[in-house]
């Protein structure tokens, strides 16, 4: 066969692979490229909206501030392909909405560092408000949450804004990420590393191995080279977190980030986007979200203990914006 028959063959072969292969990925829709005819066209009881989320938080010297960010996306695109592959489904994405509320920081009674920028979590609560009014007032039925982040005070106010969507417009708004079966998903460290290693990680809640992990997993390009000689802050209780986050010199993450790896990484993340889309198409198929435990029910009770005063800050920065507008805007 000649070099030019082999190379149409090969053409022949691929067109009748794409040809042949399903269209799923052409029910997956990023609704910030579309126009108001392709909106109005969908059939909005088998539209299912994703709307990514993640806060810009510090997540020490190794790992980006946008770590959580990241993560949501892979968790986006990975349940967007598990819903179309269901009959009849289509997904509209949105753009990632960077906000979320009392980063991990704030456990060491700081409120500025370097890397964190949060919204209150009052904001974080309208501006999904806002958004379940738009899509309630137009049609929607079906929104999932993506938000890695999982302060329970920011899952809370996710979770309020589902509520809200749900009473008003009869549709199901769903904070994936804070229904307990998915943000306590799913021990794979205890499988991965040696007793040793998990001791040394002890209770992490934040930029530990495990995080450290799914990021060499995800974006190795950005996790700083030096993490390997990374000091270890180990706790193995809440008091203990508390206690390091308020130590002079925290660094701004827990656990060993030096005992992460990718393979890690991949299992971890692969556990947790199967559980996560496990419990989504189960909502679709009927399963109501109401009956679901939520962590924050789980988790509020417990921080508050600890954080007496979780929105003395929020407080703060509201009462100085008030004022300032006060004084300087007319309505």
């Amino acid at each position: 066969m000649s070099r030019v028959s082999s190379v149409l063959c090969v053409g022949a072969i691929w067109a009748f692979l794409f040809a042949s292969a399903p269209l799923a990925e052409s029910q997956i829709l990023q609704i910030g490229e579309m126009n108001t005819r392709q909106i109005e066209a969908l059939n909005k009881q088998k539209t299912v909206a994703l709307i990514p989320g993640g806060i810009l938080e510090e997540h020490g010297p190794y790992l980006p501030s946008f770590t959580d960010g990241y993560m949501t996306q892979a968790f986006t695109d990975a349940l967007a392909k598990a819903i179309v592959l269901q009959p009849g489904w289509t997904v509209v994405v949105f753009p990632q909405i960077p906000l979320g509320s009392d980063p991990a920081n704030t456990l060491g009674e700081l409120a500025v560092f370097p890397g964190s920028y949060p919204v209150r979590t009052a904001t974080v609560r309208q501006v999904f408000m806002d958004l379940g009014n738009a899509l309630g007032a137009q049609g929607f039925r079906w929104v999932f949450l993506i938000h890695n982040h999982g302060a329970p005070t920011n899952l809370k106010a996710l979770d309020d804004a589902s509520d809200y969507f749900h009473d008003s417009y009869g549709g199901t708004m769903v904070n994936l990420f804070g229904l307990a079966p998915v943000a306590d998903c799913c021990g794979v460290e205890a499988k991965f590393l040696s007793p040793a290693a998990l001791n040394e990680e002890g209770l992490t809640i934040h930029s530990g191995a495990d995080e450290t992990s799914v990021l060499d997993f995800l974006k190795p390009n950005l996790l700083a080279p030096d993490y390997r000689r990374a000091v270890s802050w180990t706790s193995q209780s809440i008091p203990e977190l508390v206690k390091n986050a308020r130590t002079k010199g925290w660094p701004g993450y827990f656990g060993a980030p030096r005992l992460a790896d990718a393979s890690l990484g991949a299992q971890i993340f692969d556990k947790k986007s199967a559980k996560a889309n496990e419990t989504a198409l189960a909502i679709l198929n009927g399963a109501d979200p109401v009956k679901i435990p939520r962590y924050s029910d789980r988790m509020l009770s417990v921080v508050q203990r600890f954080k007496p005063d979780m929105l003395a800050e929020d407080q703060k920065m509201a009462k100085r914006e008030e004022d300032w507008l006060k004084a300087h805007v007319r309505e």
